[in-house]
């Protein structure tokens, strides 16, 4: 009993662990949806562009238990390794480049463990396209056989190209690079190759056409940015020729020869003619159509020229045969053909050197005419030169070579079997020139080249060029600078301008003009080409030194050139200098200078410049002159008066003195002068009337000027006021006086007004700028004449009888004189008349003024005693 009581707790621990071990919980993962970054990676999909090394998902699960739990990521076997994960984070980075043109979908076993139980899914992850592939031609090369009379706008050939990119990307467009230059076009959807509407095609013309097509997709995302592919390819296209074209002759002209060893049937030349259409040529069929007389035939296949009788049986020396070549249809029909002349000589057997032939038999000098500057591959058809070797086989091949200047001409042909027709072609136009040869010689040279004797023959080309006018007349200099005394009488020759042109004839015949804004002066001579002045001109340095103007040289057809004449006119001494007045007057203050001046009309120096000397003094050693600037002083003892009373006698101090301005011309010009000096000591009165009469001591004409504007001003003023006031009181029509007119009775003598100087005043109104005051003292006329005149008063209307005349005061002026506008207008008002009524004063005013006109006008009429 003791056993088992101890056995039972035991059991029971036990099977409390079991249950404990079999509770654990596996982990698991959250399954976020579709398009979540973080889960159990299903239904995640990438673009095929994302870059190896960037992290595209987080592997996101959890523990029931709570307890921590790590990632793994697996594959199948035999699949690639896209991703790896953190086991602890879950982080899952691309490590391999997706493709989704490869592998559209990847399968990966995820999974998730707590350490104890581990839980794992298979998820497909899938790749979307991206635009990283280009267009691509699918069975090149692309060659397209045509036939050369294929419609336009017919179908030739269909393009094909694939992209395999999905969506816009994979779409194809199609074009042709140079589609203007090009006679194809392309459906730019189903690439259908197409002959232009319009254009044919020519075997003859162009056999191949190489057409450059370009596949371009539609454009799409990669990498973030819109990127489109194209592709280029090559389509062959071959026409095929078509029979549509006459057969040609090879190698003509034909010549042949039978020498007088030439066995019957021998073949003495072959003809070659071939179909026009040489793609798929037709047969030729040959045959003689006249000019055997039954001594030759031909091979109706080959072409070859067989004599069918001995040379001693051949009655002529030359034949022409006619021959015909026909093309032969597949079916055996003749359809076209064409004829080539074949000329056969019967020689001797005799082993010649080549030889050359005119068109009147052998010749070794040929000569031909022509203009110079040809155009470059002109053949010069003038020369019908042959050249020939009699001999056969190999001994008749011979080179033609031209010696002579190198570059100007070339010889075709260079190698010569039997005989050619001698081309000679121009192969440097600018070297034929006129001017450098009028002759030009060659020598042609025939040399036989597999010969042992190597015989050769020679012929002379001479060719005589004719001139053209291909030249401008050329100045010698592009401009002439010439020099031309001012003094040189009209028709004297300037300079020589020299022009050349090298044609010959007319054509080198130069003439000459001048034109231009400085060729008024002036004349050219039309053939020397001197420049000389006009007969009437008159050249002056000092009125224009410089001219300049273009010389034209031209030939008779209108070629010219300029060149450009600059003529300078030399400046002569031929003025002299000149004073403004041959004897002058001048004031000299003791220790202030006195200047004189001369001016001298030349141009230049030292022509125009003048030197100062005194000629003669009386009395001599008395002066200085500054030879430069004509300056006068005292000599430098002399500092007062006395010092010159001492000297002279002549007490006036006025001396006279003989200047010389003299130019430094050659030859010199002079002229003299007379100044007469008034020597006079500086004044005291410093006032600006001294300084200015000082001033004007020499010139009394300056001092006249000015006192002549002064008085012309106060003229002007006065008219204006005096204007002013006859135009107020003419309104007013009647005297308005401002002033107190105060009369004084000294004496019962006759009264007489003296006109004292004019005083400018500051006057309250116009009637006041003028006054003239009367002297009470002086009643005398000065001027003994008693002419005083005044304007009669306008009249009145009538008034009361005047008050009673008051008392001037003391201190009250003397009446005055009215302006010369006829009003009078007292100074002063006394304040009681001010006090008065208007009319009362008014009347007494006008009563005074009245007398006094009757008192004035009595002493007038009187005589004066």
């Amino acid at each position: 009993m003791k056993h088992v009581r101890h056995s039972t707790p035991s059991l029971f621990l036990s099977l409390v662990h079991i249950c404990l071990v079999q509770a654990n919980y596996a982990p698991y993962f959250f399954d976020n949806g579709a398009r979540s970054t973080n889960g159990n990676m299903a239904l995640l999909s990438l673009s095929e562009d994302t870059p190896v090394g960037t992290h595209v998902y987080t592997l996101n699960g959890t523990d029931p238990e709570g307890d921590p739990v790590s990632y793994g990521l697996a594959y199948e076997a035999g699949s690639r390794r896209y991703f790896s994960v953190d086991k602890n984070l879950g982080n899952v980075t691309l490590i391999e480049e997706l493709d989704r043109e490869k592998e559209d979908e990847i399968e990966v076993i995820v999974s998730i463990s707590d350490g104890l139980s581990t839980v794992s899914e298979k998820v497909r992850i899938l790749v979307t396209d991206a635009n990283d592939e280009s267009p691509e031609f699918i069975n090149t090369p692309y060659i397209v056989q045509v036939p050369e009379n294929t419609p336009s706008g017919s179908s030739i050939f269909k393009i094909e190209a694939v992209d395999k990119d999905t969506g816009s990307g994979g779409s194809i467009t199609y074009f042709l690079q140079n589609i203007h230059a090009n006679k194809f076009t392309i459906d730019r959807h189903s690439g259908v190759l197409r002959i232009k509407t319009g254009v044919t095609l020519d075997y003859e013309k162009s056999r191949t056409h190489f057409v450059i097509v370009v596949a371009k997709d539609g454009g799409g995302k990669l990498r973030g940015d819109n990127k489109v592919f194209s592709a280029t390819t090559t389509v062959t296209v071959n026409v095929e020729d078509v029979q549509d074209t006459p057969p040609m002759f090879i190698g003509t002209p034909y010549y042949g020869y039978v020498y007088e060893d030439t066995l019957a049937g021998s073949e003495v030349l072959t003809v070659v003619a071939l179909d026009g259409d040489r793609g798929k040529p037709n047969s030729i069929h040959y045959c003689i159509v006249n000019g055997s007389e039954g001594s030759f035939e031909i091979g109706n296949t080959t072409g070859a020229i067989s004599v069918i009788k001995s040379p001693n049986q051949l009655k002529k020396e030359v034949y022409e045969l006619k021959v015909q070549a026909s093309e032969v249809s597949q079916e055996g029909d003749i359809s076209v053909y064409a004829f080539a002349m074949v000329t056969i000589r019967v020689v001797d057997l005799n082993n010649h050197p080549p030889t050359f032939y005119g068109e009147n038999g052998p010749q070794n000098r040929f000569e031909l005419t022509m203009y110079e500057h040809p155009p470059e591959g002109e053949i010069l058809r003038g020369l019908k030169i042959t050249v020939n070797d009699s001999d056969q086989g190999a001994n008749a091949k011979f080179n033609l070579r031209l010696v002579g200047p190198g570059g100007i001409f070339r010889v075709v042909p260079q190698t010569v079997l039997n005989e050619a027709q001698v081309t000679i072609i121009v192969e440097n136009s600018a070297a034929i020139d006129y001017e450098k040869f009028k002759v030009l010689t060659f020598k042609l040279l025939a040399i036989e080249v597999n010969t042992p004797e190597k015989f050769s023959s020679t012929a002379d080309v001479v060719i005589r060029l004719l001139d053209t006018n291909d030249n401008v007349p050329k100045f010698s200099s592009d401009y002439y600078i010439a020099r031309i005394p001012e003094n040189s009488p009209g028709g004297s020759n300037v300079v020589a301008v020299t022009a050349t042109d090298p044609d010959s004839g007319l054509w080198g015949e130069v003439k000459y003009s001048i034109y231009g804004t400085g060729a008024d002066l002036f004349l050219i001579h039309p053939s020397t080409g001197i420049i000389y002045t006009q007969p009437w001109a008159v050249l002056d340095a000092e009125v224009n030194s410089k001219y300049n103007f273009y010389v034209k040289a031209e030939d008779t057809d209108g070629k010219y050139s300029l060149a450009e004449a600059f003529i300078t006119v030399l400046d002569v001494n031929d003025h002299s200098p000149e004073f403004n007045e041959n004897i002058q007057e001048k004031t000299m203050i003791i220790g202030s200078p006195v200047k004189i001046e001369a001016i001298d009309q030349d141009a230049e120096e030292p022509n125009n410049i003048v030197d100062y000397s005194i000629m003669q003094a009386d009395p001599a050693n008395v002066f200085d002159i500054d030879q430069s600037t004509g300056e006068i002083k005292l000599k430098s003892y002399i500092r007062s008066l006395d010092i010159i009373h001492n000297i002279t006698k002549n007490k006036d101090c006025i001396w006279s003195v003989v200047v010389q301005a003299k130019d430094r011309g050659s030859p010199s010009f002079s002229t003299t002068a007379v100044l007469k000096i008034d020597i006079t000591e500086e004044t005291l009165h410093k006032g600006p009337m001294a300084a200015f009469l000082m001033q004007t001591k020499d010139n009394p004409m300056k001092a006249l000027g000015v006192l002549a504007g002064v008085m012309g001003i106060m003229v002007l003023i006065t008219i204006m006021i005096s204007t002013a006031m006859f135009w107020r009181n003419k309104r007013s029509n009647k005297i308005m006086p401002v002033r107190r007119i105060i009369k004084k009775r000294q004496t019962p003598q006759s009264r007489t007004v003296r006109m004292e100087w004019l005083k400018f005043k500051r006057p309250s109104n116009a009637a006041e700028k003028f006054v003239v005051e009367d002297d009470a003292k002086s009643l005398h006329n000065e001027n003994s004449n008693n002419n005083i005149q005044v304007a009669p008063m306008p009249p009145t209307a009538p008034l009361p009888p005047p008050p009673p005349a008051l008392a001037p005061r003391g201190d009250a002026p003397g009446w005055r004189v009215p302006t010369v506008s006829g009003s009078l207008t007292p100074k002063f008002i006394n304040k009681q008349l001010k006090k008065r009524g208007h009319g009362s004063a008014h009347n007494a005013l006008v009563s005074e003024l009245k007398m006094k006109f009757e008192e004035r006008n009595a002493a007038i009429g009187e005589p004066h005693i």
